[in-house]
């Protein structure tokens, strides 16, 4: 579910090649920020001493803090999607302990609600933060349930995108709300739910 260091992602500036390693503590003492500060109280100066970096270094490759908070959360470590075994319920299940991981994190979770709230009016920014997170992830899902639909477990008609609607709302509510209470008995549940939309309905 993870991407790499995503600051290589933006439109490369004129000048020196970057430097990876740069890019990783700045990302790095971002993420560190966010767990001990929040979200409003991470600054650039804030990241800069963190990293012990100036701040025009960060300047150079993030135009200001949301993309640099939003390549932060996107450079976390939570796994990677997991494959289709066969057994709907075992990998709904999977899925949905991923979900619960990456909302989890605590980095994640202090940035996510900022995130959010700060591309509010930016429409095209807002969609680009959502697309980023989800459209990968989606389509292995989409994967995952159709494998499921060839050996006969789910509903070869059966709606991927309210699955994944309902996976992703249910379980970024649920980390922001209440954090890992109950986690696992949640992810049971959750996968309960997921299964019977992906089935096919009783005669």
């Amino acid at each position: 579910m993870t991407e790499p260091a995503l600051g290589s992602e933006r439109t490369a500036r004129p000048g020196r090649p970057r430097d990876p390693q740069l890019d990783e503590q700045v990302l790095r003492a971002t993420q560190e920020l966010l767990v001990e500060q929040g979200y409003q109280a991470t600054t650039i100066q804030g990241v800069a001493r963190r990293a012990g970096v100036v701040t025009t270094s960060i300047y150079r490759r993030w135009p200001g803090k949301r993309e640099l908070v939003e390549d932060a959360v996107f450079a976390l470590e939570t796994g990677a999607n997991p494959p289709p075994t066969g057994d709907l319920h075992a990998d709904l299940l999977a899925w949905t302990r991923l979900f619960v991981s990456v909302a989890n994190h605590p980095a994640a979770r202090s940035a996510i609600p900022g995130l959010l709230s700060a591309y509010h009016d930016d429409h095209d920014s807002y969609r680009r933060l959502i697309n980023r997170g989800e459209e990968p992830t989606r389509g292995a899902l989409r994967e995952t349930i159709a494998a499921a639909a060839r050996a006969g477990r789910a509903d070869p008609a059966c709606d991927v995108d309210t699955i994944f609607e309902f996976l992703r709302g249910a379980t970024l509510i649920r980390a922001l709300t209440r954090g890992d209470e109950n986690a696992d008995q949640f992810c049971q549940r959750t996968a309960d739910a997921l299964v019977r939309l992906a089935t096919p309905p009783n005669p």
